[in-house]
């Protein structure tokens, strides 16, 4: 493991100077490792776990050149289990499906272990082709801020932000047998992250930022997610589960006596933000456009735009993408993007997208088809400038009921120059990669990916 290069590094520096002598005597320059500049794309894959849960037992991953990625004739067999143990890759650090992010070039991977004994613990991976990953830098145990299952994204190049939400029990009051609801606040936890250094920077705990008049109406967050730093990096924009009980109705009794409020529309989108990178002053912005959730799943749903607007989707079961602004860091209630108007469905749920470049989108997608009663999962291009110019994309394996359902732990896109990268494989099934070219709109067959059963991959990176 790489985590005493920097010390030994200065150390050879000060012995070499020290030992110069005064005639400037030429030393012959020390032997040092060539360096792989190889651009490699990493793919990720979920197993069962020893109950047969699909996708519930852990995450590998598998580094390939960009050329075995786009040739249909290259195999990769992630998952192949032999004697006991699997044969390909490396298996990542987490008991459950890793939340996995990378850096922009591929070099790295991090992770942040979800649940198990070492939930919350933050690791870094050096990549190489095949199972040739190195982990570098320090393992950093989140727990202490974000607990054993914490939820977190990079937030920007070199910044990893960690979030976790804890929901309070509702606040009631109780007379004569009538209930009256105060509220139901929750209390939110944040880690900043420097992925350079895998070090902890910044924490911050709060209360929700409820008006008095929201508590009293009964909103309540349940849990927080993708967070993104804005385009000038004094922003953070975090995205919401929101509720909204309806205090007007009549509670019923759960089994231990409790009042229960049914859940009513929420009045818009909302976001958490905060100023970065202090992680102060926590406000709430809402989105007219749209009633839908924000906080996604697996999936990272907001994107700086080459414009430097972020745009963010209401996966994972919205169509809309969403614009907050550079200029005024709210949303543009001007701007909306509708999937379904854009490429002609009804009932798209956006499951991950891309941002590409000038408002060019890579979308997975579910959606009713009521002529042929087919479920599937499928993806679009989308332009968010020129809506009417987004446009389907068929794959030999859109249709299959097995992919919508591996569609809902999809992590990631990836993205090398203007090739979109987007392995597809119904549960159990073999599947490929597909090669999206964002400026031709052809899609290709890349590499194809074995699996077992109850298994899927979730992205490439």
């Amino acid at each position: 493991m790489k985590k005493n290069l920097f010390k030994i590094g200065l150390l050879s520096i000060f012995l070499a100077l020290g030992s110069c002598d005064d005639d400037n005597s030429i030393t012959e320059d020390p032997i040092v490792d060539p360096i792989d500049e190889t651009r490699y794309i990493t793919l990720t894959a979920s197993f069962p776990d020893d109950d047969g849960t699909g996708g519930n037992g852990g995450t590998r991953a598998y580094g390939i050149t960009v050329e075995n990625a786009e040739d249909p004739n290259y195999v990769v067999d992630l998952l192949k289990y032999e004697n006991g143990a699997f044969v390909e890759g490396i298996g990542l650090k987490s008991s459950r499906t890793a939340r996995v992010q990378a850096s922009a070039d591929g070099k790295y991977l991090y992770n942040i272990q979800y649940t198990g004994t070492e939930g919350g613990v933050f690791n870094k991976y050096e990549v190489g082709e095949g199972g040739n990953f190195e982990e570098v830098g320090y393992e950093l145990n989140t727990a202490a801020i974000l607990g054993t299952a914490p939820r977190w994204m990079k937030a920007a190049e070199g910044t990893g932000i960690g979030v976790y939400a804890s929901s309070n029990d509702v606040d009631y009051e109780e007379e004569n047998g009538n209930y009256t609801f105060l509220s139901a606040d929750s209390e939110i936890k944040i880690a900043d992250l420097d992925l350079d250094q895998t070090a902890i920077i910044n924490t911050a705990i709060f209360d929700f930022p409820w008006t008095d008049e929201e508590r009293a109406a009964g909103y309540n967050v349940g849990r927080v997610d993708v967070p993104i730093l804005n385009e000038a990096k004094t922003k953070l924009f975090i995205g919401c589960r929101t509720r909204k009980y309806d205090v007007t109705a009549t509670p019923t009794l759960d089994e231990d006596g409790i009042p229960v409020w049914p859940y009513g529309e929420i009045d818009g989108t909302k976001t958490l933000v905060l100023d970065y990178p202090s992680l102060k002053n926590p406000t709430v912005i809402t989105s007219t456009n749209s009633t839908e959730v924000n906080n996604s799943y697996r999936t990272m749903t907001q994107y700086v735009g080459t414009d430097g607007h972020v745009y963010q989707a209401t996966a994972t079961s919205g169509a809309d993408i969403l614009r907050i602004s550079s200029a005024t860091n709210d949303y543009d209630q001007s701007y909306h993007f509708d999937l379904n108007d854009a490429i002609g469905v009804t009932g798209a749920q956006i499951k991950a997208w891309r941002y590409v470049k000038d408002g060019i989108g890579v979308v997975l997608y579910v959606f009713d088809d009521e002529v042929s009663d087919i479920r599937g999962g499928y993806l679009a291009l989308i332009d968010l400038n020129n809506p009417s110019n987004s446009v389907k994309l068929a794959t030999d394996v859109e249709t299959d009921a097995d992919l919508e359902a591996t569609l809902g732990q999809f992590q990631y896109i990836g993205l090398v120059g203007d090739n979109a990268y987007v392995p597809l494989t119904p549960s159990g099934k073999e599947g490929n990669i597909y090669v999206i070219n964002t400026l031709t709109k052809e899609i290709s067959k890349g590499a194809t990916l074995k699996t077992i059963s109850g298994s899927y991959y979730l992205g490439a990176y």
